[in-house]
């Protein structure tokens, strides 16, 4: 059993990791905003390499044979499939998302995801939808459009672009759980989402490579790093370890902290106005997806999600 002290702490560290993952988002807008040669492709591959390398090699140092893992070939596709279906488009559409529009928006749009998963379980695998499944995607979609139109049937307040890169963003979360479900029984999390980060990030290099001579100021190294290392790295090394302590439905009403971090630093260092609906679009999309977790233990459907 665990000591109710340790909970107590792992849970605050969850809310922490949460936190940073919101307060990424604002570093990468700071980028975006000093130069136009700071593209999301750009940031994206940086991230993806960089982060996978740095997870590889702490997969090493642990003891987890990261190189191991590649000789199952049956493992090495479905990581491939998890890095290019999975976390390219969660991280590269979030971070395009927020060029054009900013954090909080597209970390609200990306809350969604688990609704995507859920259409997928209930087509594929004939999953009974519940009432309250069928009520918190109605409040889902009321929250979207809230945010999308200040309540105003005839005003669209964020761009069409935005609310597309948005969404393939969500739909690229549901992948990026849906994907790795199986193999994350057998692998350790910290090899999969190594190996996944740097062939996505390696995939993209090679689709759209992003040489452009990026402006050499001390700043834009520095919301490089944080985007990486605050964004990526401490996070999910500390979420994947809360999860022993923490339960997984207590440790996803702990993700609401991500898209509120990222609201509250957008109007307090980008002066972002939200509007009354704003406020109230966002609390329902986000009290919807935490609402996805209120079920009894034997009936949950036990898919594990890490994020970006």
């Amino acid at each position: 059993m665990v000591n109710p002290k340790v909970r107590r702490l792992w849970t605050f560290l969850a809310a922490l990791a949460a936190t940073m993952w919101g307060i990424s988002g604002l570093f990468a807008k700071g980028l975006f905003n000093i130069s136009g040669k700071i593209t999301p492709m750009w940031l994206t591959q940086i991230r993806l390499i960089v982060s996978g390398i740095v997870l590889l090699i702490l997969a090493a140092v642990f003891k987890q044979k990261p190189l191991a893992t590649l000789k199952n070939k049956h493992d090495a596709l479905v990581i491939l499939a998890y890095g290019i279906f999975g976390l390219l488009p969660v991280q590269l559409f979030y971070f395009m998302c927020i060029q054009v529009a900013n954090a909080s928006i597209a970390t609200i749009l990306q809350f969604i995801g688990p609704f995507f998963v859920l259409g997928y379980l209930a087509f594929t695998h004939k999953q009974i939808m519940r009432r309250l499944d069928i009520i918190a995607a109605i409040c889902a979609f009321i929250g979207v459009f809230l945010l999308s139109t200040h309540g105003q049937f005839n005003h669209l307040a964020i761009t069409p672009v935005a609310l597309f890169w948005g969404l393939l963003s969500a739909v690229g979360e549901a992948t990026y759980t849906l994907i790795p479900v199986n193999i994350v029984k057998r692998v350790s999390a910290m090899v999969v989402t190594g190996w996944g980060m740097l062939f996505a990030g390696l995939s993209l290099v090679i689709i759209h490579p992003q040489f452009q001579a990026i402006p050499n100021k001390p700043a834009v190294w520095f919301y490089t790093g944080a985007v990486i290392v605050i964004g990526t790295i401490i996070p999910f090394q500390i979420m994947a370890n809360a999860l022993r302590y923490v339960i997984p439905s207590t440790a996803s009403l702990l993700d609401a902290f991500e898209p509120f971090s990222a609201t509250v630093g957008s109007v307090l260092c980008f002066g972002l106005l939200m509007m009354p609906m704003d406020w109230v679009g966002s609390v329902l999309v986000v009290v919807a997806a935490m609402a996805l977790n209120m079920t009894p233990k034997k009936k949950k459907n036990k898919i594990h999600n890490q994020s970006n």
